[in-house]
């Protein structure tokens, strides 16, 4: 048996990872988890001031971190980012394909404009990142982890979110058939589906309902999503993160095609 200590485990050091639409929210927070733990990080996203500042704040803490640009509906893009994170250290070990779009409209307004966007950047693109990394990873030898990040609403629907429940629940069978292909490779690819998590983006989509009403942020969220969370609050970006390096690391190697809730218990009520 392999008796490591929970630090080496935990040790990302000497590995480089990819992480897509890193630039804020969730993203931003696991970027910043995985550099902490060691990790080299090449942040990609289209809003390149914001990965930058990621990569600043992540450098700040004694981090390895680079920004790239990169629409996740490009291979060109997807490839050329790869290739800048495996260019660090001669190896990619990780991608974390988090990046994604949840406007929200009813069923019967959706345009094919927002349908086709929507399934690019959150399906698309989390496959033609997979693609180049993995690519990656096979020619290393190394084995390697891709973490996607799928949300609740590929488990659950919600209201004015079909289209982005069902390109989430598209990346869950996604997951399940890339771990299945890959892991006579040594490529774990997981998971993880995030509950209610307060992000700007979260917080921009809300207000179109809670400014109107004359209500604030809070006093929407105790009203309709409280009660539904038997943990008592939403969740923080970090929530998600630290399952995020669990995944990535040691510690989950025997784990594959599966998907890990973090929700504070939202789908049990």
């Amino acid at each position: 048996m392999n008796h490591q200590t929970i630090e080496k485990l935990l040790d990302l050091s000497g590995k480089t990872a990819v992480v897509t639409g890193g630039a804020s929210g969730i993203g931003k927070a696991v970027a910043l988890r995985l550099a902490q733990a060691g990790a080299d990080v090449t942040i990609a996203d289209v809003d390149e001031a914001g990965a930058l500042e990621t990569c600043k704040t992540a450098q700040a803490e004694g981090g390895k971190a680079q920004a790239i640009f990169a629409d996740v509906r490009s291979r060109a893009d997807a490839a050329r980012a790869c290739e800048a994170a495996a260019g660090r250290l001669g190896r990619l070990d990780i991608l974390v394909n988090n990046a994604g779009i949840y406007p929200a409209l009813p069923v019967l307004n959706l345009t094919d404009d927002v349908w086709e966007s929507v399934m690019g950047i959150n399906l698309r693109g989390a496959l033609v990142f997979s693609q180049a990394a993995a690519q990656h990873m096979i020619k290393a030898g190394n084995g390697g982890k891709i973490i996607n990040m799928v949300s609740l609403e590929a488990l659950h629907p919600v209201v004015m979110h079909s289209h982005y429940s069902a390109s989430k629940a598209g990346l869950v069978m996604l997951t399940k058939s890339l771990a299945l292909e890959l892991a006579p490779h040594k490529i774990a690819v997981n998971a993880i589906a995030p509950g209610v998590i307060w992000t700007p983006g979260l917080d921009r989509q809300l207000r179109g309902f809670y400014e109107p009403a004359g209500m604030t942020a809070d006093q929407l969220l105790q009203a309709t999503v409280y009660p539904r969370v038997p943990a008592g609050r939403l969740g923080e970006p970090d929530d998600v993160a630290r399952v995020a390096l669990f995944l990535a690391s040691e510690a989950a190697d025997y784990i594959t095609g599966d998907v890990i809730v973090v929700d504070g218990g939202y789908l049990l009520t």
